[in-house]
Order: C-alpha cells, then structure tokens, then sequence
C-alpha cells in the first residue's frame, strides 16, 4: 500500500465512491451496536430536538412556516397514501341548504350567509369515520368527521369538524404520531379500523392530552345510531369578526332536531358484520324517503377581553367551552335534502380545507388548527396530483372566480386575453384587488410577537380537568358504558406496562373509575402512597383554576340527560308467520307510518303469509337477511298459529331478547304476548293475551285481544319515542 492510500485509509483500486460507502456503513453499523445514539432526526439526517412543539412566534403565537422540521413531517405524513385518504376515507355525503333564521349575528360576524335570514345557501356535507379504510363498516367505534361546504356568494367556506368536541393533540406536530399509532400495526397491517391494540393505547399511555378525548370515544358518542342522529363540533376556536373590525371568540356546533342517539356496543359489532354499511344505508334512505336531516347550527361567543377568564385555553383543541359557562345561540338550521348523483365524483372528490374562509370568520392561533391550515390544502394535492381541484365540480365555489392561476394536470378554465400578472395594463389591470369594502377578505389585525420557541404556553398543561368534568357530567348508565368501552378496548392491549400507564392516567380523572377498569384489564389498581399523590395533583389541578370561569359538572355534555322524544323514521320490526292477524298488522302499520315510523313485517322466509283469515301479508325481510339490530323496536302481533309457529323458531325468540338485552321497545297484543312469556323476558310485568288489559313496563307493552287499539297503540308510540329503557336490571342476564 502506498502511503498515501495508507493516510487516506483507502485500499488499492478503492474509488472515493466506495470509501463513502464503507463510512456510511461503518457509521450505520455504529447505531446499530449502540442504540442509544439513534436519535430523531429530519429525513436529511439532523438530529432533532423536538418533535412534539410546533416553532411558534410565543408560546401561544401562531405557527411559523420556517419550521422546516413541522413542514416536512406533515408533508411526508400528507403524502403517504394514494388515492385513498390517509384519514376519513370512508364517507358518506349527501346535498343541502343552509338558512339562518334571523339577523342576530350582525353585530358579531359580516359573514353574509350567517346574518341573512333570507339568503339560503347550498352546502354539501360529508360524514365519515376517521381510522378505517373505505372498505372499513361504519359502526366501529371512533371519531366521525363532520364536514360542511357552504357555496356561499362570497365564496366556499368549510367548517371541518367532528362528532367530538375536543381533539386528542394540541399541536398538529403530533397528529402524524396520532394517525399512526391508531392506524394498523406497520408489520401486519392489523386490526382495522380500531383502536383497541398496543400502539394506539401505547402512543395515549405517554400523551396525557389524549385523556379527555379517549373518555368521549369510550362513550356512546364514538357508535351513533344515525348520521342524523349525531352533533358536530368545529372543534377548535375561530374568530368572528362584524363590519367595525370587532373580533370575538366562537366555537361552532351541530345539533340534530331528532335529537343525539347512539347504538350499543353489542349491536355496533354484530352491524358491522349484518350491514357494515349501516351509517350510510341509513342516510341514503331516509334522503330517498324524504325524511330530510337537519341539524341547528348553534355558536359560543366570547368576547376578546375574557381570552383568559376560563380555567382553560381557548386556543387548546383538547378542551371544550362548557354550555353553561357559554350558553349556545341557535343562529340557522341546515337540512339535507338531496343524495349524490355519483358518489366517485361528489363524495370521494370533494376537498375540504380549514383555511376556506369568507369575510367574517378567520382562524385563531390555535396550533393544532395552524397545523391543519397547511395540511389539509398539502392532502388535496396529494390526493388529486394537481392545483386544479378547486375546478371539480363538487368543489368549485358558485360566486365568480378571477385570478391569474394557469396550466396544469385537470385545468378546465380557459383563460382568456394576455394578462396573466398583476399589476397589468394590457388587461386593464384586471382581476384586480378589492378593497374591504367590496368585499375583500381581511385577516384580523392581531398583535403578534415573540422569541421564535418549541414551547407549549403553561396553560395548555392541564390534561385531566375536562377529561373528569366529562366523566361527572354522565349518568350511571353512560358511566358503565364507558367502563365497558375500556375493558374492551385496554383489553385487547397485550403489553401489561401500557395497560398499567394508562389506569395511572385515568386515575386522574376519576379513581374509583381507575380501579374498576384495572380490575377488568387484570392490572392492580393505584393505592396507598401512589393513590395518594394522584389525589394531591389532582387537587393541585383543580385550585390552579378555581379562581377562574369552570364547572365541575356539565349536564350539556351527556346524551341522556338531554334526550328528547322521537319518533319520525325510527323503524319497528313486527315479527309474523302463517296464521298471523293480517288485518290488525295492517292497521298497526297504518298507525306507525301516520306518525311518521316505519314499520317491516320479518318472518322466516320472504314472500307472503298466509293470514289466519286467508287474506295475504307481504314479507318485507327475512330472519337471515335482519336482525333486531337493525330496528327500533318490536312488535309481536296476534294470530294463534302464528305464535305457536315463532315460538319453535329460534331466530324470532332471538329477535326479541336481543331487541330486550339493547333496551329497545318490546310490544306484543293478543296471541302475541304468549310469544314474550316464551322467551328470556323476565321480570316485567305482561297483560293475558285474552282479557281487555294493557300493560306498560320497562319500555315493554303489552294487551288482550279486546284491549281498546288504539290505547295500546297510544302507549307503543310514547314508549318508542323513548328510543331506549336502560332501567332494565334484567336485560343483562338475557342470553343474546
């Protein structure tokens, strides 16, 4: 070896490129001895110091894009998946209008769709779950997206929001480690659209701020009954700002006029596998039926001078303003009254962004929602390999749209003349800028300033306040609910540390409820000393914010307690065979269907039964192709040989403890209550299937064949209306 490729420490006929080579190996081969030193870096291989704290300007500042590191993590994470979306994929969407009902919003927005009670603008909406993929069902438990396009005259505006007010991270720098914890496992693509494995609960066990969406994803809000059935948050804090320039504070939510209803978790599991498209069969057929959805648009305003008046930061996503510290004001109501014409070119082509907004509304500093404002516009040029989305037709806006963007994959605008610059002269100096005045949209004038910082502002450090107002706020049947959500789901955790972080971590929400988890996850739950100190923080916790604006309970964040009658398209099964009452089925059916329910005949076979008269009665569905799952209540009509034909089929004694186990409305008349005393019923009170007396208790009704019907049929409707009877204590030991 010559001395110079002994200096060098290059072999004979070794090329620079090959001696880079073995550096390179060398140096990998080093991180591989010593796994300590393999730290985070950027994709250029810098070592990063913090992933967890997006650069702001202040703790509490808006976002900078000079975060080279926030930019590159989100656009790799943006750009991973094609076509399908990384998030939301599966979706249901369907056409609308939005009118407010007066002029009340004036004096806080100039948004002009929000003050003009004569002014309707159309809107489409998408519905979706956030993990699965489109090949997922839709009644698995999780977080459902809430997306509302408004083509309003001033140009699209989109409210993108969930069915669950607060969000689990407080900085978008977290949402790619977010989306792939909960995602499948990287190795073998498992378990779909849940969150119920080690990785999600892994990722939730470290991050504290996930506590207070994880407990309303325990709860029944994460499986809803219906699309129309379920409330929308826009989640984060935006700004109103009037015609004087004056900004305000708002959050923004949806509520459904039928009020907010939700599945059980046992009926969840087995939709997914009788119908997984549930959700989205349910909003097609009603729109079909003409049973339109609406929901009331309501707002929480908060004047800029009390920003720090609440035991919580307004600008944190993962807390949530509390009605009764901020009533709601009802400003408008959307209804949804048209269904895709093509579901590829509307529902899956249809690009919302956070950052569509109109004169009136703007963004606040927010750090998740800044995150968001990048994300969501880097996603769609992912996803439609092209700028020109916005020329879709599902995404075009209905106002006139001048600018100088040309060319480009999917280009539909032919551009006319020669200016295609501004300042111009060739075209008159056209399109050009409008004035405020005009309508021109102006950012809310906001003093900013601050040490360039990777820090979290001190007050967005309480993790478990809200996630506990959250638990007190339920009652004892959501409680249990809740409790049962995480048995499953902590139960399908295999790694006993990460169940034990996160009983640590529900301890400060609530310790007995800490304890009856552990106790159903096989995990000791925290004592003595340990319990102790968890008390002393959360006392802690509690005082730091007791001389500010906070509740500690929040009757507007449970569903029971805020439920109200319905009874407009919910769905009775009336369970029948050969021999069955045919003339009584068909004037109960003529009863529902006047109060707007509706009602299928389920029997064994389809086709026609043969009454106990010889009049005929059609099959809607079939016990193979139902199940009580899959309706509102049940109803068991008259007809001897039709009950003593049911009472030797498994499946309609089935159909009825089930429909009992999920607290739904059981009835029967005449013949019929035979067929209830034959299943697992227990414990309720049933008339004689012969005398003139109606019975109603625990959401079952019953009556003889002289009971007067039309006050059995009075009694069936206000005990549906109920939607559920959860003061069943029988309804556990029913086998189904």
């Amino acid at each position: 070896m010559d001395k110079k490729n002994k200096a060098s420490g290059k072999q004979p006929n070794q090329t620079n490129r090959q001696v880079d080579q073995n550096k390179k190996d060398q140096q990998l081969e080093t991180f591989r001895e010593n796994p300590q030193e393999q730290y985070l870096t950027t994709d250029q291989g810098v070592r990063i110091s913090d992933t967890d704290n997006s650069l702001t300007a202040g703790s509490r500042g808006p976002t900078l894009l000079e975060d080279f590191h926030f930019r590159e993590k989100m656009t790799h994470f943006d750009h991973e998946n094609i076509p399908e979306r990384v998030v939301h994929a599966r979706g249901s969407g369907a056409h609308g209008y939005f009118q407010p009902y007066d002029t009340s919003m004036t004096q806080y927005t100039k948004a002009k769709f929000l003050v003009n009670p004569g002014l309707i603008t159309p809107v489409f909406v998408r519905f979706s779950t956030v993990v699965g993929s489109r090949g997922s069902a839709d009644t698995v438990r999780d977080a459902r997206g809430f997306a509302v396009k408004f083509y309003t005259q001033e140009g699209n505006y989109d409210l993108v929001g969930n069915n669950i007010a607060p969000f689990f991270i407080q900085d978008a720098i977290k949402f790619p480690d977010l989306v792939h914890a909960i995602k499948p496992d990287p190795d073998n693509e498992m378990p779909q659209a849940s969150a119920a494995h080690d990785t999600f609960w892994d990722f939730a066990s470290l991050v504290p701020e996930t506590t207070h969406m994880i407990m309303w994803v325990l709860s029944d809000r994460a499986i809803p009954r219906s699309f129309r059935m379920m409330e929308g948050f826009g989640v984060h804090t935006f700004r109103f700002i009037n015609e004087e320039g004056k900004g305000r504070f708002v959050k923004f939510h949806w509520r459904p006029l039928l009020g907010s209803h939700s599945l059980v978790w046992d009926e969840a599991q087995k939709l997914a596998g009788k119908d997984p498209d549930w959700l989205r069969r349910d909003l097609w057929e009603a729109i079909e039926k003409g049973n339109y959805p609406e929901y009331e648009l309501a707002v929480q305003i908060v004047e800029e001078e009390d920003e720090h008046a609440f035991g919580f930061d307004l600008l944190d996503a993962t807390k949530i303003i509390p009605e009764e510290l901020v009533p709601l004001q009802p400003i408008g109501k959307m209804t949804l009254n048209r269904n895709p014409d093509n579901f590829f070119a509307e529902t899956e082509q249809v690009a919302f962004h956070p950052g569509n907004l109109v004169p009136g509304i703007d963004v606040t500093n927010d750090p998740l929602l800044q995150g968001r404002l990048f994300s969501y516009l880097d996603t769609q040029l992912n996803r439609f390999t092209s700028a020109n989305f916005t020329e879709v037709p599902i995404n075009k806006p209905v106002c006139p749209v001048h600018n100088h963007q040309q060319n480009g994959f999917m280009r539909q605008t032919i551009n006319k003349g020669k200016a295609n610059y501004f300042p111009n002269s060739v075209g008159g100096g056209c399109p050009m800028m409008a004035p405020e005045a005009m309508g021109g949209y102006m950012h809310y004038m906001e003093k900013v300033e601050g040490h360039k910082i990777r820090e979290r502002s001190e007050s967005f450090k309480d993790h478990y306040t809200q996630a506990s107002l959250f638990y007190h706020s339920m009652t004892e049947v959501e409680k249990k609910h809740i409790l049962e959500a995480a048995h499953f789901e902590l139960g399908k955790v295999e790694s006993e540390a990460i169940r034990q972080r996160m009983i640590g971590n529900f301890a400060h929400v609530d310790l007995e409820f800490a304890q009856k988890v552990a106790e159903g996850v096989g995990i000791d739950p925290p004592t003595g000393k340990v319990a102790e100190a968890i008390k002393d923080t959360v006392k802690a916790l509690k005082e730091k914010i007791s001389t500010r604006k906070s509740v500690s309970e929040s009757p507007a964040l449970s569903m029971e307690k805020n439920k109200k009658p319905v009874l407009k398209s919910l769905k009775v099964a009336i369970l029948a065979a050969n021999g069955v009452n045919v003339a009584q089925v068909k004037a109960l059916k003529e009863a529902l269907k006047a109060q707007g329910v509706e009602s299928e005949v389920v029997a064994k076979f389809l086709g026609m039964l043969k009454g106990a008269d010889g009049a005929e009665l059609k099959v809607d569905k079939s016990h193979i192709t139902t199940a009580s799952i899959m309706y509102d209540a049940v109803l068991v009509p008259g007809g001897k040989k039709s009950v003593e034909a049911m009472k030797k089929q498994g499946a309609a004694v089935h159909f009825l403890n089930e429909a009992f186990k999920h607290g739904k409305t059981v009835a029967a008349l005449g013949e019929g209550v035979d067929l209830l005393a034959a299943s697992d019923i227990k414990g309720i009170t049933l008339a004689t299937a012969k005398d003139g007396k109606i019975t109603s208790d625990k959401g079952v009704v019953t009556s003889g064949a002289s009971a007067d019907a039309k006050a059995f049929g009075s009694a069936f409707l206000e005990q549906l209306s109920q939607f559920r009877h959860w003061q069943r204590e029988e309804k556990d030991t029913v086998p189904a």
